[in-house]
């Protein structure tokens, strides 16, 4: 147990996952209790145990909790709806223990308290990423990263610490821009590290760009910002790990072709895989020359240490970057995983231990869908184990989804909360009875 107050509980909990107060549903089908996820065989340390079902029974009769839901959970673990948030994205503990929590389409961030929740700022342009150090609290909006001083539930002195940032309203854009959400993290030497995404899903001339699109750009403290790492479409997933290294969670290109240069569904269902990536100065994840490549001998897909094969639409000659130079992926998800909110855990109870959780919001176009869940990713000599399923069941049989998870953070009661920005809500998943 972390020495941390107990976590302040928004919504009357139930054993199961019960509503407390957005988007229709359709009937829920039963549970598969699938095993981890495929790669997770091959790791020694990943726990030995299936998956079973919770219910998420109905509240106050509001959508998608109108009627019972079945989630996937860890044996003896407890799944409850802890907070109604449309929207919700982001997540944030702050020093006072109120879970902070961004919603770009509402441009402002909230703070959710025992007595509900509030607006803690508003007014903002696309409000995505949120990280504090001490009683400084940053917020990453579209165009710039603010700085706040925090207290008490409230925020005050409004500085704007880095601007120019490429969004929709940049000129040389022409109002098109695909990843406009940024992520904004502190590292140990108070650097600041921001996510920038690409303009859409092949666009090399982000590669030139100044501020660099496609990229985790840094400013240390005292300095000019600059780019970090290249290369990455759109690393929304951005966290510092406990030996200070700073790691990305990337949404990889879509409808890449096939060596042979043809646009196939079987192929694009799994390739390019979705890193998961430790990132030092100056490193290029490759985009969008190279694509890391999951494929094993006989059809065989693999996640861990996986190198990069040329990109047969931009660079199928090798010419504008040789991928055979590139450093291997450390960990990856499935294709169009759709990977966003990415933070580190002690302690994880059920055999996991230390780790990285990450928000997998699901595919927009693979046939069949790829699920939302929640991935655990075990930390282990410095690194990242393969994924493994922590939190599923979102998703139906037809393939349409009532919930999609977009973060997950460790609460100061050692309970995960996780957002959902589709259900409009924010769960509670604790080993052991719900309280």
């Amino acid at each position: 147990m972390r020495s941390f107050p107990r976590a302040m509980v928004a919504c009357g909990l139930v054993a199961g996952l019960a509503a407390c107060s957005a988007e229709p549903a359709a009937a829920p089908r039963q549970p598969e209790a699938p095993a981890a996820s495929a790669s997770a065989a091959a790791s020694e340390s990943a726990p030995v145990q299936r998956l079973v079902a919770t219910e998420v029974r109905g509240g106050n009769g509001q959508a998608p909790f109108d009627r019972p839901r079945t989630v996937q959970a860890p044996p003896g673990w407890t799944v409850s709806v802890w907070a109604r948030v449309p929207g919700a994205r982001l997540l944030a503990w702050a020093p006072d223990g109120r879970l902070l929590v961004s919603r770009p389409e509402s441009g402002d961030v909230l703070a959710l308290t025992s007595g509900g929740q509030e607006t803690l700022v508003g007014g903002l342009n696309q409000p995505h990423g949120l990280a504090f150090d001490g009683t400084t609290l940053y917020v990453a909006e579209s165009d710039q990263v603010d700085a706040f001083t925090y207290a008490s539930g409230r925020v005050s002195g409004k500085r704007v610490v880095i601007d120019g940032l490429p969004d929709e309203k940049s000129a040389e854009l022409g109002g098109k821009y695909a990843h406009a959400l940024k992520t904004v993290v502190v590292g140990r030497d108070k650097a600041l590290y921001i996510s920038v995404g690409s303009t859409g899903n092949i666009s090399a001339e982000d590669r030139d760009a100044r501020p660099e699109r496609a990229a985790i750009l840094v400013k240390p403290a005292g300095g000019e910002l600059r780019t970090f790492a290249r290369g990455v479409r759109n690393g929304t997933g951005l966290a510092i790990a406990p030996n200070g290294d700073l790691w990305t969670a990337v949404n990889n290109r879509d409808n890449v072709p096939t060596q042979q240069g043809e646009v196939e569904e079987a192929y694009v269902n799994d390739h390019p895989l979705e890193p998961l990536a430790r990132l030092t100065q100056g490193r290029d994840l490759g985009w969008p020359y190279c694509n890391p490549d999951p494929d094993l001998d006989a059809g065989a897909l693999s996640y861990t240490r996986r190198p990069f094969l040329r990109d047969p639409d931009t660079n199928r000659d090798g010419s504008q970057l040789d991928c055979a130079k590139l450093p291997r992926i450390e960990q990856g998800m499935g294709a169009h995983s759709a990977p966003l909110g990415l933070s580190f855990v002690t302690d994880v109870p059920g055999g996991y231990g230390d780790g990285a959780l990450a928000g997998i919001h699901g595919s927009w176009n693979r046939n069949p869908p790829r699920p939302p869940e929640v991935s655990f990713f075990a930390w282990r000599g410095g690194t990242l184990g393969p994924q493994q399923t922590l939190l599923t069941g979102f998703q139906l049989e037809d393939g349409s989804r009532w919930g999609r998870p977009v973060m997950a953070v460790q609460g100061p009661d050692d309970a995960l909360y996780v957002s959902d920005d589709y259900a409009g809500a924010i769960y509670r998943i604790a080993a052991g009875p719900g309280r």
